[in-house]
């Protein structure tokens, strides 16, 4: 057997790019109804990209050696945020050294010492929406998780630092609704030449600004002896196995790493998770009763995998790199290309999903979410890190909305989907027009 790619579109590979970024979901659907569940799409400075649709073949790929798939260098489209001693983007023994000194923070004693932090942001945040106007849900769900990653992540306490901090990450992390942000880091002699010209100069200067804010932090939190709950208070403690501690650029490293996979994506999550309520009338109300009976969170939870698998955030899972000819499937895949499990393609396909197109929760009631056919987390040695403090957030951030508000979509039919670099947003926001909740079921609840 010869190694090669299976069929896909024979378009450039900017005309593709294109179509991923404008229509992010229906490009998926077109190909695979096209080509198959399995094939090959090209995107400008990048290898080709397999994508992995089906569990069994999915499992393969999240559990093939270490040596042989890379996801750390299929990931370097995130260098320029995360930097290069980021978890995502190490490959082997530097990626399980790394993950070893991360994971204490995630521990679930940990993350409980965080949900009154979070519940204050939320309540916070939540009680200052005005109901007078329709409001966009999408950036408040933004300020809100930012709130939350600065505080319980980064470990700022109220004050100018995390007030400049707040809105120089804001401006930084806008640069992701151009599609100039897929594009890898230009070398130091090209901005030199070009003086900065273009959307990647300010990038760079915004990142630069961050990176002199989070050094700052670091260094103050050395110098500080107070036991605290945050996440970077654990990473300051954490130590290699030759005993010596994180350095500073591991740890900005790190804390921005915390910051790209936590934050832009619980708030695209939670977006979309309103989006679908306002519109599943079934469903939320169902959502609703529980709250208000407060007989525990067997439905919520049920809801916000749902969410997750209607509308992953990250439709592929880590892109592993092909390090050696290996097989996935009965496939003989060559060296340089990238492996994707498509975690939207296998959310909706119907030989998994019965119907998969009608938001459920109650697939869910009964039966957990499988390993290889809910994937909004990745899978594998390459899990997300943070998917316990993403579902922490959200079970709190949503009943503390529900609780106070309907609400009414301000136009007929779902939102279109669009992206934000790697993640995917409801293309209007979220915008609906909220009513206060009777005060019977708040009291209630």
């Amino acid at each position: 057997m010869q190694p090669s790619l299976p069929p896909g579109p024979s378009l450039p590979s900017l005309i593709q790019g294109i179509g991923l970024w404008s229509r992010p979901y229906a490009y998926l659907e077109r190909c695979r109804a096209r080509y198959g569940k399995r094939f090959t799409i090209r995107f400008p400075f990048t290898p080709p990209f397999v994508a992995i649709t089906e569990p069994d073949q999915v499992k393969e790929v999240f559990t093939a050696p270490p040596d042989v798939l890379h996801p750390g260098e299929g990931a370097k489209i995130l260098e320029p945020l995360v930097g290069s001693n980021s978890v995502i983007l190490l490959d082997e023994a530097p990626h399980m050294e790394q993950r070893k000194l991360i994971l204490p923070a995630f521990h679930g004693e940990r993350m409980q010492r965080l949900a009154d932090l979070v519940a204050a942001v939320t309540e916070k945040e939540v009680g200052a929406w005005d109901t007078a106007e329709p409001i966009e849900l999408y950036p408040r769900m933004q300020a809100l998780t930012l709130e939350v990653i600065l505080r319980a992540v980064f470990g700022l306490d109220p004050g100018a630092r995390l007030d400049a901090l707040r809105d120089r990450i804001a401006t930084l992390l806008a640069y992701g609704d151009h599609p100039m942000s897929l594009l890898p880091e230009p070398p130091e002699w090209l901005m030199r030449f070009t003086d900065g010209i273009g959307p990647m100069s300010g990038f760079l200067a915004s990142r630069n600004e961050v990176d002199r804010l989070v050094f700052e932090q670091i260094a103050e939190r050395r110098r500080d002896s107070e036991d605290r709950d945050d996440i970077l208070a654990i990473l300051l403690t954490a130590r290699h196995e030759d005993g010596s501690p994180m350095s500073d650029q591991e740890l900005r490293d790190e804390l921005m790493t915390l910051l790209a996979a936590g934050h832009e994506t619980t708030a695209s999550t939670l977006a979309w998770g309103f989006e679908r309520l306002a519109r599943e009338h079934e469903a939320r109300r169902t959502l609703v009763a529980e709250l208000a009976a407060d007989d525990g969170d067997a439905y919520l939870t049920a809801t916000i995998q749902e969410v997750l698998r209607r509308r992953p955030v990250l439709p592929n899972t880590e892109p592993r790199l092909v390090k050696e000819p290996y097989e996935v499937g009965g496939w003989l895949y060559p060296k340089g290309c990238a492996l994707v499990a498509n975690a939207y393609l296998v959310h909706h396909d119907a030989d998994t999903y019965p119907d998969p197109y009608a938001f459920r929760p109650e697939r869910f009631l009964d039966e957990p979410p499988g390993t290889y056919t809910w994937i909004p987390f990745g899978g594998g040695r390459r899990r997300c890190i943070g998917a316990s403090f993403a579902m922490l957030e959200m079970k709190i951030v949503i009943p503390a909305v529900l609780r106070r508000f309907e609400l009414h979509p301000t136009e007929a039919g779902a939102e279109p989907a669009r992206r934000r670099n790697i993640s995917i947003r409801p293309g209007r926001g979220s915008r609906f027009v909220l009513e206060p909740r009777r005060a019977k079921v708040a009291v209630a609840a």
